[in-house]
């Protein structure tokens, strides 16, 4: 299983959820992945899994979602990189509340447009990502077949799943990177 440090945070985490979640079919999936023998996620049998995340195609039972999904992580970096260069507006907020008049209205009110219309692409993006991952997790999670035999069959899928949980992980990590530099500027 060959997976960049980042994919491998990411499986961590995937690890935990199956845990938390043992007795359900994406316990039962994610609990392959387990590495600790002592783990309380561990299979009884050790499994041999080749996850070639870099090759991974979609199965033609599976191109619709793929190609759905796909639409949304290509939408994701515009919005991480959105989130990376946003710029709160406190200093408008600050003068409008300081000094109020109709000039100083329509200047907090200007710079405060784009910042709303940015917030509403995040939440509509959230939306988007809320309505796939219950697409693919029933997929790679059905009773259908083993879990073993969805990770070797749907590899495409998975890497999806593992893609946008990446995604996460980089909003969230933006977004208190954000929260920290605006507290750092607000010290000085």
């Amino acid at each position: 299983m060959r997976l960049p440090f980042r994919s491998w945070v990411v499986l961590e985490l995937l690890m935990n959820l199956a845990c938390c979640c043992r007795s359900t079919i994406m316990g039962k999936l994610l609990s392959l992945l387990a590495r600790d023998e002592n783990s309380c996620c561990s299979a009884q049998q050790k499994y041999d899994i080749f996850l070639d995340f870099e090759n991974a195609q979609p199965t033609e039972s599976e191109m619709q979602l793929f190609d759905e999904v796909q639409i949304v992580l290509t939408e994701a970096s515009d919005v991480l990189s959105d989130l990376k260069h946003y710029a709160g507006a406190d200093q408008y907020i600050r003068a409008a509340i300081n000094n109020p008049s109709a000039e100083q209205n329509a200047l907090t009110w200007e710079a405060l447009m784009p910042r709303i219309r940015t917030l509403r692409r995040f939440y509509f993006f959230s939306q988007k990502i809320a309505f796939v991952v219950p697409q693919i997790l029933t997929e790679i999670c059905s009773d259908d077949i083993t879990p073993s035999l969805h990770l070797e069959n749907q590899q495409a899928l998975v890497k999806q799943f593992s893609e946008i949980i990446e995604f996460v992980l980089k909003f969230d990590e933006y977004k208190v990177y954000c929260r920290w530099q605006y507290f750092i500027i607000k010290l000085y």
